[in-house]
């Protein structure tokens, strides 16, 4: 593939250290490459190197000539004074911008529903980003590099974006530069995967590649990590669980990276479910009782300061959440997702309905604010948590707040550094142990991904696990609802509904709520638009009925395993019986997932 743009033997420092000591990168025609790594450890740096906005030191940055190269970092660039619409098309008449395709979709994605004539001044900090990717997308540019682009998108934008990356890149044309935290997008879009980490021996961070999108990285880099145990046996750990947890989702997670699926099970054979559902339950309840909070024919109305009627916001809402609960909160941006919180913590009062809540309840709340830590900002990490209770329970094994701390991503120099000095994911990590540590049995957290790295939220999750309470989450991180929450419910026209089909079934619902104005209607194959309605839906039970027979097949080769494991080494007839029985439970899991592939190709 011809080369579009790349850095030869990078080197640039700060007087506080070396960030890249002679780091060799390219992109091709058709790259679309994700940037993962600790914050910190400068992928923000090496995407703005490539982009043309930071020198290296030495070294060089090559383009082919006539490269038109877009980027979008995390600073607002918009001019306050200019309107919407200048912003997104400039002096363009109307009737030029509308007739592309491109630009329509673009707007009906991002935009459609901030005034077209408003001043950039008035938009709020997430409208102004929107606005800022969509003039980017609509622009013609032969490499796209985006910082964090997922940022103050809901899931329907998210998946929007998704899709239009992947259709703008479809005949293999430009390239793609993408820093993201949200690894649910980073395995829809990317192809390749470049992790920017620190390695032993080497001055500043180094880039390492690997194929295919995040669950593809997180087997590769268990490979690796397992080859260097001795070093990295804390991750290794930590990414074996979550690629058994990326092993035992749909079929379809698992088809799309370019690795044998045999190596994955093989790597996994011995590492437990993410979390004992059963025994946690049975903790939550002796904990917190059989009453947790129950909202009961609850509605909320706020009144407009225009004088016109008051704006409903959420209705009729029935909710008894039970103790050891785990739940998702789904919702557009203004559904009423923070009102629900606020019914459920007490700070919102409903205005017809009632709020019951257990006599044992103790609620806590990560919220978006860390307004908790301003009042200690002048003390060292140290002092903070040595304020706290002496130890910890997890998994049954003792841990002191600074081992906690150090399991999410602190060293152990920075425990000396003041709380006002610590960097947007570090003031993120201390706020969730100090809610953790203050011993709730339920637990709210919302938008718990801001400003935090790949390598915080696998640990986050990894901390979750093993904590027993009611669980309830409220995030636009795809990846991080499913994989820590066991049920979802979303706010639809004020109105909280169950998904039995988890986030799948709320862009269904919500692309058929809101229409082809705000979320384009997701482009059919050709077989999916000669079935017809009782067609499709027998597709989609027998797909059900097949994830149904992979997850007792699952537990019958598992079965089959302790079997030959148990069973006398010296019988060989024995063994060659148990191996035969296994060898055809496998083909039987080899035969469902392949007609799954072929029924979920009728639905794409």
């Amino acid at each position: 593939m011809a080369h579009l743009l790349g850095g030869e033997t990078l080197h640039l420092e700060y007087p506080t250290g070396v960030v890249f000591d002679s780091v060799t990168v390219g992109v091709s025609e058709g790259d679309r490459i994700g940037i993962v790594g600790r914050n910190g450890d400068g992928k923000s740096t090496l995407l703005g190197m490539l982009t043309g906005r930071i020198a290296p030191h030495a070294g060089r940055v090559t383009q082919r000539s006539g490269l038109r190269v877009g980027s979008l970092d995390q600073t607002d660039t918009l001019d306050p004074e200019h309107t919407v619409a200048w912003s997104l098309v400039g002096e363009r008449p109307e009737h030029e911008w509308a007739g592309d395709a491109r630009i329509r979709d673009v707007i009906g994605g991002l935009v459609a529903d901030i005034p077209f004539d408003a001043p950039v001044s008035t938009l709020s900090g997430g409208q102004r980003r929107r606005v800022q990717l969509a003039a980017l997308l609509i622009d013609d540019w032969d490499v796209i590099a985006l910082d964090e682009p997922t940022n103050h998108l809901d899931i329907q934008g998210i998946t929007w974006l998704a899709e239009h990356i992947k259709g703008r890149w479809a005949r293999g044309a430009g390239g793609l530069l993408l820093i993201t935290h949200d690894r649910w997008f980073l395995d829809e879009v990317a192809t390749t995967t470049w992790e920017v980490h620190p390695a032993p021996g080497v001055r500043g961070s180094i880039v390492e590649p690997f194929e295919g999108g995040y669950a593809a990285y997180v087997l590769q880099r268990v490979e690796r990590d397992r080859q260097a145990a001795s070093i990295e046996a804390k991750r290794q750990n930590l990414m074996r669980k979550e690629l058994a947890w990326l092993r035992r989702g749909a079929p379809a997670r698992t088809s799309k990276p370019k690795f044998r699926i045999d190596a994955a099970n093989a790597l996994i054979s011995d590492v437990p479910p993410p979390r004992n559902s059963v025994e946690l339950s049975r903790l939550a309840t002796a904990r917190l009782g059989k009453d947790v909070v129950d909202l009961l024919d609850v509605s909320v109305t706020y009144p407009r300061p225009d004088g016109s009627p008051d704006r409903e916001v959420l209705r009729d809402i029935e909710w008894r959440i039970g103790p050891g609960e785990r739940t998702g909160i789904l919702g557009a941006n203004g559904a009423g997702k923070s009102t629900l919180l606020g019914l459920i913590a007490g700070t919102v009062t409903p205005t017809s309905g009632r709020v019951k809540r257990g006599k044992t309840v103790r609620l806590s709340v990560l919220d978006q604010q860390s307004g908790e830590l301003d009042a200690v900002s002048g003390d060292m990490v140290r002092e903070v948590v040595g304020r706290l209770q002496t130890s910890y329970q997890i998994d049954g094994k003792d841990f002191t707040p600074a081992q906690l701390l150090e399991r999410l991503g602190f060293a152990r120099d920075q425990l000396s550094t003041r709380v006002g000095q610590l960097s947007g994911g570090q003031r993120r990590r201390l706020q969730l142990l100090l809610v953790i540590l203050s011993e709730p049995n339920v637990l709210i957290l919302d938008e718990p991904t801001n400003d935090v790295d790949t390598d915080m939220l696998t640990a986050t999750e990894d901390l979750l696990d093993s904590w027993p309470g009611t669980l309830i989450v409220v995030s636009h991180d795809r990846y991080l609802l499913e994989r820590v929450t066991d049920q979802q419910y979303a706010i639809l026209d004020g109105r909280l509904r169950h998904l039995p089909g988890g986030v799948d079934e709320y862009l269904r619902l919500s692309a058929r709520q809101t229409g082809p104005t705000t979320t384009p209607a997701p482009r059919e194959s050709p077989a999916a638009q000669g079935l017809s309605g009782a067609e499709l839906r027998n597709v989609e039970k027998e797909i059900s009925s097949i994830d149904r027979s992979l997850a007792k097949l699952a537990d019958r080769i598992s079965g089959k395993h302790d079997e030959l494991a148990a069973h006398d080494q010296s019988d060989h007839v024995g063994l060659g019986r148990l191996t035969g029985e296994l060898r055809e439970l496998e083909a039987q899991v080899a035969d469902l997932e392949a007609r799954w592939l072929e029924l979920s190709e009728q639905l794409e």
